[in-house]
């Protein structure tokens, strides 16, 4: 095998080298339509008659009648236009291979982890990172450190196709198409002018949103110059968050605050489950405006006057004094009061402002070659609020002669012969809840020639370009507080003329003032100026990506089968991140020092940061660059009217990273063409995806912590950093599929079933710093390496946290794709008639975690995650000449809360680490119906509408995650309105 592969990258070379010293030809390849739309649009559906040349995104091979074995789903202009959403990343998620990607809705309760408000794709639940996201076939700067594409930067009225490949493509295009690669290709010879403008809301009134979008295009010179623009503007208003307590938003009435009350493994010898899935969970070591978690005085609350009384318990609980609360398990009871519950207190969906202007100038030279230049420019900010409040669970400690205790505390305490007591709140006071923005800016620019040029006989196309791309993302925390500054005015005593004042002199020198947090006490400006700083944390990064691609494509000779093609490249890429946070967050450095905004404190930790009440806003910065080279090949091998046609594909590609060193990926596939309509294909591959810039080059975190080693407890660093020597992770991608394109039996109908298998070892993940001690206990030298546990100096053990290449995936199943349209001029009615199903069945979602002890654990099905066992999507379309209307149907399997559990509610067996015991495994499936409708006003202009789910389909409960519902896979907007106006010329 190695010798082979030598030979191809040779090939790849060299002819890669010839086609940059050959004039060429400007073509571009058109994708073949057929009607009815394909199950698997590779240009298999043409007459021969009309036969082209055909780019498909799941190979590299350009040239007449081939059909690729890698099964390719496509969305049209027309599609997309149907859908009628303010971001064409919401239609997309909806395909039922695309599960677990990132948007508005998702990661609403976080505050720094780079990716709110960020619309990324994932296939296969893998991740957006083990999906390749293209724009014309090439790659596009992330938007974070991980190097995810956020497609709302796209030119979205543009697009003229969206190509989903639902396989493995490394071998064709390089690192990260583990799951697959979706290619948006772009109208390059537009002509004229077209506009849409588009608005709507929920049936809750809230959501408000508005899309403003403009393509113009237009040939100078004879034809030889062609210019297209585009300009857009986007404003989703969000949803906002509900706040404290058991409420929904604008009258949803959903959220129960479901969760999962759990015992110890010890207490389930008595045939009880262990788990209880219940609703209306309170925990009990907070209260909104406070609650005396420990001690004499354990129990009691303080109203909004702040007036103490005993705080009502769930679950018929009562203080025991010591933290505990009987008939409750820990932290929650059950019932009681539920005003300072906070699980249902993020976001449904962020605010979410687009801008975006692209511009592509090709000019044609001759009639053989293209020079194009294109810019792409947006700006994409969010807004959200994470959580209510800054929530304290019992871990504040009140001294008793606090003076803005009530006369009755004070009294109990002297009573009680204490002089402070453990307290928890929701500091349900605070005006403002925490609240993230999130900016995003893209420059992006291109230059390249494609074409064609004639080479022993024969025309070979080629596109080479280089690319510049920087993203910056500036996250600014506004509303949060420095937890020292927080402890410092909490902590108030009387000052020597009666007044109140923080007890720390150091603290009252630095400009502390005191803060009332027993009762709904609005602070001073003074003491939220200080407790919550107007600056607030920050966080700029900038990434960076420079590209130089060259690819070509022909046929090397006729066979008696067809033609021999192929299609090779090389492509340098450099990859480059750097991020400075704020110095409270960050520490005090060179890169950030104290400032006027940020001054010196001597309270905060100058050393290490991590002041802020939550999130991580350390610097860091670094860079990799990748060298590779392709070669791909499709060989007919049969063509006979008696026993069909048949060819074999196959691709290689050679890649050297600076960090890691050379990995290969290649690709082996076939399809067969028989008789009526019939296709078998096959293909399997060796996918790769490299250490992104974040795993490589993490921001260091230093915190202390203690760890459990050799029946000792030790006290030790926890430094976490990146891991310059992880290694790619390697996939086996297999897929098996059959094909049937309208049969003479069944003119109109096409079908496609196929069979996936993917493989992945070696999978990039971050474990606790126990779990990395356990394993280099277990013998894992690469981890020893990392940590010092027996220093016989005091004070500097340490563990290292960094990724490695510990885990492993198998995830298999198969897809389901149907179409099938009608003409009903036959009936004397006007219009098409089109019906398309897909539907994704996961059978395994296999996940080796690759820690001590633990068992892999199966994902698909388990509906708090990303896979369920189906995910399908039904439409059914009525086209005439003057408008249409579509009806949709959206379809999520029911499933369990986790496959590991074992489900009882009597004799059940005594749980253990790995399979838990619970009174109820199950989470409800959804079924979602859209409409949609459009109706031509004039030859120029259309208005159309289009309602999101009808019925109100309300989301299932999911315990133990924010929301206490699953955006991942349902629904939790509701009914959407959206109406608009297309304009054509």
């Amino acid at each position: 095998m190695k010798p082979f592969q030598r030979k191809l990258i040779s090939i790849a070379v060299a002819s890669t080298f010839c086609a940059l010293s050959v004039p060429g030809h400007a073509q571009e390849a058109q994708q073949t339509k057929a009607e009815p739309p394909p199950a698997t649009d590779d240009g298999a559906n043409a007459p021969a008659s009309d036969m082209k040349v055909v780019t498909v995104s799941g190979s590299r091979i350009s040239t007449r009648g081939f059909t690729q074995p890698t099964p390719t789903t496509t969305l049209s202009a027309d599609d997309l236009a149907k859908s009628a959403e303010p971001n064409v990343f919401n239609t997309l998620v909806e395909l039922p291979a695309l599960q677990g990607s990132t948007g508005r809705t998702t990661f609403t309760y976080s505050t720094s982890s780079g990716v709110q408000g960020l619309s990324s794709l994932s296939l296969r639940g893998l991740g957006p990172i083990r999906t390749l996201t293209l724009l014309d076939g090439q790659r596009v700067i992330g938007a974070n450190v991980t190097g995810v594409t956020d497609i709302s930067q796209f030119p979205q009225l543009l697009i003229k196709r969206v190509d989903v490949v639902t396989g493995g493509a490394s071998a064709s295009y390089g690192s990260d198409a583990i799951g697959g690669v979706v290619n948006f290709i772009t109208d390059k010879k537009f002509v004229g002018f077209k506009s849409n403008l588009e608005g709507g809301q929920t049936t809750y009134s809230d959501d408000k949103n508005a899309t403003l979008q403009a393509a113009w295009g237009k040939a100078f010179l004879d034809d030889r110059l062609h210019v297209v623009a585009s300009g857009e503007f986007g404003r989703e208003r969000g949803i906002d968050s509900a706040g404290f307590g058991e409420i929904g938003v604008g009258g949803r009435d959903w959220f129960t605050n479901p969760d999962l009350q759990t015992r110890s493994l010890a207490e389930t010898t008595d045939g009880k489950p262990q788990i209880r899935f219940v609703h209306r969970s309170q925990p009990y070591q907070y209260a909104r405006y406070g609650l005396i978690t420990n001690g004499p005085l354990q129990g009691t609350a303080f109203s909004a006057a702040g007036v103490p009384y005993p705080y009502f318990y769930g679950s018929n609980g009562v203080p025991t004094g010591t933290g505990a609360v009987t008939n409750c398990i820990n932290p929650a009871c059950v019932g009681g009061d539920r005003s300072g519950t906070i699980q249902g207190g993020s976001n449904l969906a962020m605010d979410l402002t687009r801008k975006v202007g692209y511009l592509r100038a090709g000019f044609n030279i001759n009639n053989d070659h293209e020079l194009y230049f294109t810019a792409n420019l947006a700006k994409v900010t969010s807004a959200f609020s994470p959580v209510p409040g800054a929530i304290k669970n019992a871990n504040l400690t009140i001294q008793c002669d606090n003076p803005y205790l009530p006369a009755s505390i004070v009294a109990g305490c002297a009573a009680n012969n204490i002089t402070s007591f453990q307290y928890g709140t929701g500091n349900g006071q605070f005006p403002r809840s925490i609240n993230v923005h999130p900016e995003r800016t893209q420059q992006r620019f291109v230059i390249g020639a494609n074409g064609k040029f004639p080479l022993f006989g024969v025309d070979w196309s080629y596109d080479t370009y280089a690319e510049y791309g920087r993203n910056q993302t500036d996250i600014a925390v506004r509303d949060l507080s420095l937890n020292a500054h927080y402890n410092a005015a909490i902590d108030a005593i009387r000052g020597p003329d009666g007044t109140i004042i923080c007890r720390n002199p150091v603290a009252v020198a630095s400009g502390c003032k005191p803060m009332n947090i027993f009762g709904n006490f609005a602070p001073s400006a003074e003491a939220l100026n200080y407790v919550l700083p107007p600056a607030g944390a920050f966080q700029h990064s900038v990434q960076r990506q420079n590209v130089v691609s060259a690819n070509m494509s022909g046929e090397l000779f006729p066979t008696w089968a067809g033609p021999l093609s192929l299609a090779t490249g090389a492509e340098y890429r450099r990859e480059s991140y750097r991020v400075v946070g704020d110095p409270y967050g960050a520490g005090v450095t060179a890169e950030t020092p104290n400032n006027a905004t940020y001054p010196a404190d001597p309270l905060l930790n100058a050393t290490i940061g991590n002041n802020w009440f939550s999130g991580n806003y350390h610097n860091a910065n670094g860079a990799y660059n990748v060298k590779e080279a392709y070669v791909e090949l499709n060989v007919p091998v049969l063509k006979s009217a008696t026993w069909g046609e048949g060819n074999i594909n196959l691709a290689d590609r050679r890649t050297r990273y600076s960090t890691s060193g050379m990995v290969g990926s290649w690709k082996l596939g076939a399809t067969w063409t028989g008789l009526d309509g019939l296709r078998l294909r096959a293909v399997t591959s060796r996918d790769v995806r490299a250490p992104n810039l974040s795993e490589l080059f993490a921001a260091p975190v230093v915190i202390n912590g203690t760890n459990l080693y050799q029946g000792n407890t030790l006290t030790v660093q926890q430094r976490t950093v990146g891991n310059t020597k992880l290694r790619p992770e390697i996939a086996r991608n297999s897929i098996f599929g059959v094909v049937l394109n309208q049969p003479s039996w069944a003119p109109g109908f096409s079908a496609s079933v196929d069979y996936f298998d993917i493989k992945i070892n070696g999978v990039i993940s971050t474990l606790s710093s126990q779990q990395l001690v356990d394993l280099c206990v277990a013998g894992n030298q690469e981890i020893c390496s990392t940590m010092l546990l027996n220093s016989p100096v005091p004070n500097t053990n340490y563990v290292t946290l960094q990724a490695f290449n510990l885990a492993s995936q198998y995830v298999k199943g198969y897809d389901i794709e149907m179409a099938y349209r009608a003409n009903l001029a036959s009936l004397n009615l006007p219009g098409k008639l089109t019906f398309r199903v897909l539907a994704t069945h996961t059978i395994s979602f296999l996940v080796d975690s690759g820690v001590v002890g633990t068992i892999p654990t199966e994902n698909a099905g388990a509906n708090r995650g990303s896979t369920p066992r189906w995910k399908g999507m039904a439409s059914q379309s009525w086209d005439t000449d003057w408008g249409g209307l579509t009806l949709t149907e959206r379809w999520v399997s029911s499933g369990v809360v986790s496959n590991e559990f074992i489900e009882c509610q009597t004799n059940c067996p005594v749980s253990t680490n790995n399979h838990q015991t619970i009174d109820n495994n199950h989470m409800a499936g959804a079924f979602y119906v859209d409409l949609g409708g459009s109706l031509k006003l004039s030859k120029k202009l259309t208005a159309y509408f289009k309602i999101n789910n009808v019925g109100n389909v309300s989301p299932p409960a999911a315990p133990g995650i924010p929301l206490g519902a699953n955006p991942a896979l349902y629904d939790l907007i509701g009914r959407e309105y959206r109406v608009g106006l297309r304009y054509n010329y």
